[in-house]
């Protein structure tokens, strides 16, 4: 009966009922997929081991998002800084993406996402890097350093509420609050 996926033990699929947004179905179809991303010796133990960064970016889910690599490098609690995922890591990141989190949630995660640098506020290069993911790397996407910073003005004069140049967690929080689309919008679907 194609046995090559051992299932979830019972007691760690209640704990991340409890700890996720997501129902057991969805929890047990994660496992399944991640446990496929393994090599087949590994996919016994899958609640211990670490899919690479370059396997995760094989999911269809995706390899098509913009922002992938940051997804990863924010989701992974990697040690050793290479993005890759345990299964915990995994079910995190599906989670924040489930349609039942919360946009809280949803929001903290893509400020997160959007802070390429890492130092908690959305500066000119993070919004910069935002706007060409979004945009496109290509020559003929490229928006023209002109447009570029009318745009990044446009954005801090809606969005940085205390007028110190940057963006941080709750201004954008605040700014994502008005948007009624976001939290349907900012999902995967397994």
């Amino acid at each position: 009966m194609g046995g090559s996926v051992s299932l979830l033990p019972r007691e760690a699929l209640g704990e991340y009922q409890e700890l996720t947004f997501l129902s057991k179905q969805e929890i047990l179809l994660a496992y399944k997929r991640f446990s496929e991303l393994l090599p087949k010796e590994e996919r016994g133990n899958a609640c211990s081991a670490r899919v690479p960064k370059s396997r995760i970016l094989t999911l269809p889910e995706l390899r098509a998002n913009p922002f992938q690599h940051r997804i990863c490098h924010v989701f992974s609690t990697s040690d050793d800084g290479d993005d890759s995922m345990s299964f915990e890591d995994f079910l995190d990141m599906l989670s924040v993406f489930s349609d039942s989190a919360t946009s809280d949630i949803k929001s903290h995660y893509a400020f997160r996402i959007f802070d390429f640098d890492d130092d908690g506020t959305l500066d000119r290069k993070d919004l910069e890097k935002l706007v060409n993911c979004l945009t496109g790397q290509g020559e003929e996407s490229r928006l023209s350093s002109t447009e570029m910073e009318q745009l990044i003005q446009n954005i801090l004069e809606e969005s940085d509420i205390d007028k110190d140049g940057t963006i941080n967690m709750s201004e954008f929080q605040h700014v994502v609050s008005r948007s009624p689309d976001f939290a349907s919008s900012f999902k995967i679907v397994l």
